[in-house]
Order: structure tokens, then sequence, then C-alpha cells
């Protein structure tokens, strides 16, 4: 049986990561924090994964972690992910999201040399990597020039894989673009306009306040990234995991209200400019032509598909609200 040690379990991709895991048969561990508190719900979906307390910012428990598990692959999810937060956070950004990328590779090196137990190292990597890139769509090729703290850290740890892997460390950086799902926080605008639709449907709420409407983004299903992530451990480079599709935020708003119904929905949205991010990438939009061909990944459903799941989710989830 192989064994699998994931970092960031208890969050939106790291949950279907150990879901998928568990379902072809590894043996999943994940690191938590004692305060979790995502843990019960992870526990529901994938109680057969045996979790570990602890800090990704303490370095020696990482290590020691990765000693005492011995697994034949690490997927690095954890860290802070919020764009936002990490101009507010960018010490802890950079605790949290950049130095245990080096952590683990080195733990995963030491392992190897002294064991002779080979380690795949996956490194869940991002498109703010790419920051305002001249590049439409962005490709593995595609300059890495990070315009906030969260792309810069991501930026450290994903040249870091390749220098890594360039000394013979099986060691892939899988370039997620958005993606979503029901278990997508209430702090990601899209989990904020599907579950503010689905108030404004039930009556709890008149209004959905946001920011830039017009920024264009490329939104996947979090669980077919997870198993781009899943694949990647036996190929390793570098992947651009995409859908291909752009959108903008206002086209995302539109499908959300269309899910409950409503087609004339822009009295019911106004603009708040404290939601603007300072600088905010204008096009995301990713090439997977390389995960399609070496992986044999693609996506398997739209983004309408993806917005009506998270609608409906939020819609039963807060229905007993508005009976209340």
């Amino acid at each position: 049986m192989r064994t699998a040690l994931i970092t960031g379990i208890s969050g939106q991709t790291g949950s279907y990561l150990a879901e998928q895991l568990l379902a072809d048969g590894w043996a999943v561990h994940g690191l938590v924090r004692k305060a979790d508190a995502r843990r019960d719900a992870l526990e529901g979906t994938a109680p057969e994964a045996v979790l570990h307390e602890g800090d990704l910012a303490d370095a020696a428990r990482l290590a020691e972690l990765v000693d005492d598990v011995a697994p034949d692959a690490i997927f690095n999810l954890g860290g802070l992910t919020s764009v936002a937060a990490s101009w507010g956070q960018p010490i802890e950004t950079e605790a949290v999201t950049a130095r245990p990328v080096a952590v683990l590779l080195d733990a995963c090196r030491r392992l190897r040399d002294r064991t002779g137990h080979p380690v795949a190292f996956v490194q869940a990597s991002s498109a703010e990597i790419f920051g305002h890139s001249d590049e439409v769509p962005q490709r593995e090729s595609t300059p890495v020039r990070p315009v906030n703290p969260y792309g810069a850290a991501k930026a450290y740890g994903h040249h870091l894989v390749g220098a890594y892997r360039a000394v013979g460390l099986n060691a892939s950086s899988c370039i997620l673009f958005n993606h979503e799902s029901p278990r997508r926080p209430e702090t990601f605008v899209t989990r904020k306009i599907t579950a503010g639709v689905a108030r404004i449907h039930l009556g709890l709420e008149t209004k959905l306040r946001l920011g830039n409407l017009d920024a264009v983004r490329d939104w996947g299903w979090a669980p077919d990234y997870a198993r781009a992530l899943a694949l990647a451990a036996a190929r390793p480079d570098d992947y651009v995991i995409a859908t291909g599709v752009a959108h903008s935020v206002a086209d995302f708003v539109a499908m959300s209200f269309a899910a409950v119904g409503i087609t004339d929905w822009r009295s019911l949205v106004e603009q708040d400019p404290a939601f603007i991010r300072p600088t905010d990438a204008a096009i995301q939009l990713g090439d997977a032509s390389r995960a399609h061909d070496a992986l044999g990944w693609s996506p398997t459903i739209d983004l309408e598909s993806v917005v009506g799941a998270m609608v409906a989710h939020d819609v039963e989830r807060l229905g007993g609200e508005a009976h209340a």
C-alpha cells in the first residue's frame, strides 16, 4: 500500500485529494493545526485518514513528520491561501506558504539519501505566480512575475521545486488556476457570491456587495484539480492545471443568479471599493495542454455546472435560516 502525506488536508482541495487517494487504495496521513475548525468535516468525509497535529511554521516538526510517516508521496497544499489576506500578513504568508516547501523538499532528499526510499513531492502552486502576464493564455513557460505577497511566496516554492527536480528528486509543481466547490470558504469571492445569491433567493438579504466585476478568471472544479495533483506524483514536471475557458466575475454572478431563476440581477449587486485589491491581475487563463498530454488530465464539468452545484448547496444549507 502506498502512503501519502498531505499538508492542507482539511482545506477544500486537500480534502478532495484525501478522498481520491483513499479510494485509490492509498494510506493517507495529513497535517492539521490543533485548533482547525474544519477537522470534524474532514473526519466525516475521509475518516480513514490519519491526522497529525502540527504547524507549517514549525520546521522541525515538519521534518520529523516526514521521517515518521516515510511517505511515498508528499502533497503540499498547506499555507495561507488568500491573496487579499497576504497583503495584511506578508510575513506569515512567507512563513507558512513559502518556507515549508524548502523544509519538505529537503526532508524528502534526506529520507531518500539515508534510506534509499524514494519520495515524490507535489507542490500546489498558483496562477498568481504569473502576475500581470502579457501572455494569454498562461503556460508553464510564461515568465513568473508575481504582484502580491501570496504570489511571491508561491513563486519561491515553484522555483525551488524546479531546483530539486534538477538534482534528481521526483518533484512536480502544479500551477493551479482558480478551482471551486461547495467546500470553498466564504472568504473567497466565488463562495461569497453563491452564498449571497442563496440568501437573496431565500429572503435573508437584499444586496450582494462585491469588488471588481471585470476581473477575468479561469475557474474549474476542485475535485478535478485534486485528481491532477494525484496524477502529477508519477510524472515529475511543471503542469498548468486549468480549463482553458475564461469568465469575468460578472459572468460568475450572472450564472449564480440564473441558478435560482433570477435573470435581472444588476440592481441586486453593489460594487464596494473596499473589496478591490491593490493589484489584481486582469486576465488569468491557463493552457493545460501539457497536463492533458502527459497525465491524461482534463476537466470534467463546465463552470455553469460548478456554479449550480455551489448555489444548490448554499440554498439547502441556508434554507433553515429562512424558515427559523
